[in-house]
């Protein structure tokens, strides 16, 4: 059975490829990457590395020949980009006779309120449209994402959130992409939808368990959107990307990523890796 995998060597990816050596056979896997020289030390290993680019499509011909199982890692910029990008691979897919997708979406993608729900509603639609069977791995959100207030939270800073009481799913991004290895590398061709999340905290309760790995008491600030945009911005988060930020606090006050579900535990045949330790490495 082949295995190909976008983004191999991403963040995500990565993990997703390391993950899967330690059980499949590294000639079983297909790296498709842009810039092959970044995967040399895949291809060292054994690893099947080939170009493949979603703005050059002809590339993906040739990168999914022979692939039986697929994992599609959404992509980055604009929702525009990523919509053409996403249609150009789940095309190359069926051209080269792709027998099962995966695909990392978000929590709830049919209804989210997020800003980036409606690439992954899209993906997914074409997804179903290919024929082909799929899995959309419907990751909530990634501890990772908080590593700018956790480092504020270490200088001394307060938490600062204008999401209220709004809750979260939190994991780290290993244990996303622990799940997305183990469903490529079992062999059902069902389509199915998991909805991963951690048990859903709200900011303040995260803050928490900041403040008991750091060891001290940490204070959360409560504003609304146009003080948290003028608050960041002066952190220097640049001018473009306030509208994202706010709106990703705007979600989460409406609800968008409180989502309930023992999925992730499930695929990882574990318990979730415990948010404090996760917040542990990324204070290094």
């Amino acid at each position: 059975m082949t295995i190909a995998l976008t983004g191999a060597t991403g963040k995500f990816g990565s993990i997703v490829a390391e993950t899967l050596l330690k059980t499949v056979p590294a000639g079983n896997i297909v790296a498709s990457v842009r810039n092959p020289e970044k995967a040399e030390a895949l291809k060292a290993r054994g690893v099947d590395v080939r170009h493949g680019d979603f703005d050059q499509p002809e590339t993906l011909d040739t990168a999914f020949a022979g692939v039986e199982r697929l994992l599609i890692v959404s992509a980055d910029g604009d929702n525009d980009t990523r919509i053409r990008q996403h249609k150009a691979a789940v095309d190359a897919a069926v051209r080269a006779g792709v027998g099962f997708i995966v695909y990392t979406s978000v929590g709830d993608a049919d209804n989210s309120s997020l800003f980036l729900a409606p690439v992954h509603r899209a993906t997914e639609e074409f997804i179903r449209e290919s024929g082909i069977p799929y899995a959309f791995l419907r990751n909530n959100w990634y501890l990772e994402n908080e590593v700018g207030s956790i480092q504020a939270v270490k200088a001394g800073a307060p938490w600062l959130t204008s999401a209220e009481d709004g809750k979260v799913g939190w994991a780290t991004r290993s244990d996303y992409a622990e799940a997305a290895a183990a469903v490529l590398a079992g062999e059902s061709r069902e389509s199915v939808i998991y909805e991963l999340s951690g048990t859903p905290l709200t900011q303040a309760e995260l803050a928490a368990v900041v403040g008991e790995v750091l060891g001290q008491e940490v204070a959360v600030q409560q504003v609304d959107d146009t003080a948290y945009a003028k608050i960041m911005a002066g952190a220097g988060v640049p001018e473009a990307a306030l509208p994202i930020v706010v709106a990703i606090q705007a979600a989460i006050r409406d609800g968008a990523l409180n989502i309930e579900s023992g999925d992730l535990a499930k695929l990882l045949n574990r318990p979730l890796t415990p948010l404090s330790e996760g917040v542990r490495a990324l204070l290094g």
